[in-house]
């Protein structure tokens, strides 16, 4: 256990969390909707500080980031525990296990070891993904300030369900955020998320405004958030954060407790992503089908290929000192 950070302490032993914009107030005891924050006897404790439910060396593409350092490789760290409750979660068996089996599960690893782990395999970024970095923002915090020192880029793979106070925190040493905007419709979060909307958009904007490389990425699920119109709203929001700023459109696939869904169909995900390049995104990807076109980068400028992508797996990079070998426009991002 770890004392939890960013916290306040009331009246009567309890306490309120201030990691998330849930702004959790719990009785002694307790634990906070996340499910792996506890006050004991009036201390705000983290229960999974130094605790990897999952870890390993990743392609950074799966993340997904396709403009940061691309064809690299990220060291993958997880606790279990989430803030959301997604009726749709791919890692559901990890992120909601606190909360359905009511125990903290992980080995130890502290942050120390991460570290080494990422430089032994040569990894250029420590990812913190899989389930809520926001949860575990203390053991996330402590391995990305010693990363920092060692040359190593940190990233989050986020719902950006997270307070402003956190993200100030951790910004010296976060490079990057993948940031879930799942829907644009506040009903959406509420009834299958268990959150809201504006705070995810809060996060994003001030992401940006920090310096952060930040990439967005939405799963279109079909019938709840695959109309045109939301669609729209998405990518025009995505354009006030700046036109270079990545789309990453996902296929969704029945799992957890919406496997009664058929797959996203491929259409919708080719419609989606002429809609934000007819916005004005430079960057727009169709995710999760492997061989698809829009898995490649191409110049906004002259339209020539200059990543070529299958699944996961950088093919070749044909970008030279970060701009576009064939008109010399900047391609955005970070280590292009």
């Amino acid at each position: 256990m770890r004392e939890a950070l960013l916290y306040e302490k009331l009246k009567n032993k309890k306490v309120r969390c201030n990691l998330c914009p849930h702004h959790c107030v719990i009785e002694e005891a307790k634990r906070g909707i996340c499910g792996v924050k506890e006050n004991k006897e009036g201390t705000l404790y983290s229960l999974v500080y130094g605790r990897a439910v999952a870890s390993g060396v990743d392609p950074i593409e799966k993340k997904p980031f396709f403009h940061f350092f691309p064809g690299s490789y990220a060291f993958s760290i997880a606790t279990v525990g989430c803030n959301f409750s997604c009726l749709f979660c791919q890692n559901a068996d990890i992120s909601q296990f606190p909360k359905e089996k009511k125990e903290i599960i992980g080995e130890f690893l502290p942050p120390e070891e991460i570290v080494s782990y990422a430089k032994r395999n040569k990894c250029k970024s420590i990812s913190y993904t899989y389930t809520e970095p926001t949860i575990f923002f203390e053991y996330a915090y402590e391995t990305a300030k010693i990363a920092h020192q060692q040359g190593i880029k940190n990233n989050f793979v986020t719902n950006g369900f997270i307070s402003k106070e956190a993200i100030k925190l951790i910004s010296p040493y976060l490079d990057a955020a993948n940031v879930d905007l799942k829907s644009f419709g506040d009903d959406f979060y509420k009834k299958f998320c268990g959150a809201r909307l504006q705070p995810v958009l809060d996060s994003l904007k001030l992401m940006k405004e920090l310096g952060i490389w930040v990439e967005v990425t939405t799963l279109i699920i079909p019938t709840l958030n695959d109309s045109a119109e939301e669609l729209k709203s998405i990518a025009e929001f995505i354009l006030g954060l700046g036109q270079e700023t990545p789309w990453h459109i996902s296929r969704f696939y029945p799992h957890y407790k919406m496997a009664d869904l058929p797959p996203t169909p491929v259409e919708t995900l080719h419609k989606a992503r002429e809609i934000g390049k007819k916005v004005g995104l430079n960057y727009v990807y169709s995710g999760n089908v492997p061989g698809d076109e829009g898995e490649n980068t191409f110049c906004p400028h002259c339209g020539k290929k200059v990543i070529s992508r299958y699944g996961f797996q950088t093919l070749k990079n044909y970008i030279k000192e970060g701009n576009c070998p064939y008109c010399g426009t900047k391609i955005a991002g970070v280590g292009m």
